[in-house]
C-alpha cells in the first residue's frame, strides 16, 4: 500500500465528479510513480482524457479499473490527450489499434511527433552542446549505445484529429473546451469543463511538483515564456478544481497557478545570481543551482535529471535575456550569458 504522500497512486477508479472517474495507472521505474487517466462517461461509452503508457501492467490496471465502474476497454470511443509524452499518449494508440477509438492531440505537438516517427528524436545532444554541457552529452551518447532506437518510436503514430486553437468538444452530457497551454511541451492542451468547474490539467498545473519545461524533440524558442503565459491564461479563467495528471485532485487551480508563477520568479532570480557570480554557460549556471525540493547538487542527479536540469536552466536564462537582465552570444557553438552592460548614465 502506498504511503500517505503517494496514496493517490493506489489502484482504483475514483469518482471525482458526477460521471468523471480518476484512474491512476502505473509508471514503473519512474519517479512520478503513476499517471492519472480521467474516464468521462459519454452515453453508453467513455471518453478518456490521457491514456497512460502502453505497458501490459498499465493496460491490465486500466481494464480492471474500468470494469469496476461497469465499462470495458471496447467502450472507450475517444481519447483526448493533453500532450505527446509517452505516459499520456501511447496507450491511446495501442487501444485504437484494438478497438478503433479516435485520438485527438494538440497541433503544436506535430513537429515533435514528426521527429519521433522519423527517428530524429535525439535533439538533446545538439541542445546539450549549445548549453556547454559536453560531458553530459558524452554520457548520453554512451547510454544510446545500449539503447534500442526502435524503442523511441514504439507506441507512436499520428492522431486521428489535430486540435488547432481553442476548440469546443461536445459530448453527450458536457462540453469540454480544449485550450492550448504551451510550455511543458509546444502542443500541450488542457480541457476545461466550465459547467462542472473542472480543469483536466495534464502536466500543465501539477499540485505538488513543477513540470519540466520544453523537454521534447522540437523545443520552442522560449518554452518558459510560453509556460508563464499559459499559467496566466489559466488564471484568467474562473477558478476550478484541479484534475492533474500526476498527484491528487486539488480544490483550486488559481492557488496552484500563483504558487507556480512565484516559484519560477524565484528561480529566475537564482539563475540571474548564478550568472552574476561567474557562470557563463547554461551548464555552469545549472551546476550552481540546487535541484528538487531538497536542493540537491547538480552532480548528484541521475543522467536524465541532469539533462532536464540543464534544459530548465537554459529556459530561465533565455527569459532573463528577453527581460533585459542578461545578454547572450554564441562562441564556438556554445551560448554564453553575461549581465547586460548598462550605459554609465543609466547606473
Amino acid at each position: 500500500m502506498p504511503d500517505a504522500k503517494h496514496a493517490w497512486t493506489e489502484q482504483g477508479a475514483y469518482e471525482v465528479a458526477p460521471g468523471v472517474h480518476r484512474i491512476p495507472l502505473p509508471l514503473p521505474m519512474d519517479g512520478l510513480r503513476a499517471v492519472n487517466v480521467y474516464a468521462v462517461e459519454d452515453g453508453d461509452g467513455l471518453v478518456l482524457i490521457d491514456s497512460g503508457w502502453a505497458l501490459d501492467e498499465a493496460r491490465e490496471r486500466l481494464e480492471s479499473s474500468l470494469d469496476s465502474i461497469g465499462f470495458g476497454l471496447e467502450q472507450v470511443h475517444r481519447f483526448l490527450v493533453t500532450h505527446l509524452h509517452r505516459d499520456h499518449y501511447t496507450m491511446a494508440i495501442t487501444l485504437r489499434k484494438l478497438f478503433g477509438a479516435k485520438v485527438a492531440l494538440g497541433i503544436g505537438e506535430q513537429p515533435s511527433l514528426e521527429k519521433i516517427l522519423s527517428g530524429r528524436a535525439d535533439g538533446q545532444l545538439a541542445e546539450l552542446a549549445r548549453w556547454g554541457a559536453g560531458s553530459v552529452a558524452d554520457e548520453l551518447r554512451e547510454a544510446y549505445k545500449n539503447f534500442d532506437r526502435s524503442e523511441a518510436t514504439r507506441g507512436y503514430e499520428e492522431p486521428d484529429e489535430w486540435l488547432d486553437g481553442t476548440t469546443d468538444i461536445a459530448l453527450r452530457s458536457r462540453v469540454l473546451r480544449a485550450v492550448p497551454t504551451p510550455g511543458h511541451t509546444n502542443g500541450h492542451v488542457v480541457y476545461v469543463d466550465a459547467e462542472s468547474s473542472l480543469l483536466f490539467a495534464g502536466d500543465h498545473v501539477l499540485p505538488h511538483i513543477t513540470p519540466s519545461i520544453g523537454f521534447e524533440p522540437a523545443r520552442s524558442e522560449l518554452p518558459l515564456g510560453d509556460y508563464l503565459d499559459s499559467l496566466r491564461l489559466m488564471r484568467s479563467y474562473p477558478d476550478m478544481r484541479l484534475l492533474p495528471a500526476h498527484g491528487p485532485v486539488a480544490p483550486s487551480v488559481h492557488a496552484r497557478v500563483d504558487e507556480l508563477v512565484a516559484h519560477h520568479e524565484d528561480r529566475l532570480g537564482a539563475t540571474l545570481d548564478a550568472v552574476l557570480s561567474g557562470a557563463v554557460t547554461t551548464h555552469e549556471a545549472a551546476r550552481k543551482l540546487g535541484w528538487t525540493s531538497r536542493q540537491r547538487r547538480f552532480e548528484d542527479l541521475g543522467l536524465f535529471d541532469r539533462i532536464l536540469a540543464t534544459g530548465e536552466t537554459g529556459a530561465h536564462l533565455d527569459v532573463l535575456v528577453v527581460r533585459g537582465e542578461l545578454e547572450s552570444s554564441v562562441v564556438d557553438g556554445v551560448v554564453e550569458y553575461a549581465p547586460v552592460r548598462r550605459a554609465a548614465a543609466e547606473r
